[in-house]
């Protein structure tokens, strides 16, 4: 039981950390680079990851918590595509995402 616990907590602090590293970027992006669609995308998608893995925290049933994890390793996807692609299109991101 607690081992679990520690293992959704490490989660949630985890998703916290790139919600932070997603906001900053976000941010960024917006203020230097006048960039609007990219970064929201970027937004969405990341800060989904941990509303998500914090959502996991009170499920009721272990087929509730891998189907929200599973949302969360999903949105965690689509937002590694975003900053592949904000990469490849020569948007000089810092160190704002470097994780």
């Amino acid at each position: 039981m607690w081992g679990f616990l520690w293992v959704i907590i490490s989660y949630i602090i985890k998703a916290m950390y790139l919600l932070f590293r997603v906001v900053r970027l976000y941010k960024y992006l917006v203020s230097e680079h006048k960039e609007y669609v990219l970064s929201k995308q970027v937004l969405r998608s990341g800060t989904a990851i941990g509303a998500l893995v914090r959502e996991a925290k009170f499920t009721q049933s272990k087929a509730d918590f891998v189907n929200k994890m599973s949302i969360a390793l999903k949105e965690a996807n689509e937002t590694s595509y975003w900053f592949d692609l904000l990469h490849d299109t020569n948007y000089k991101m810092k160190k704002c995402i470097k994780i």
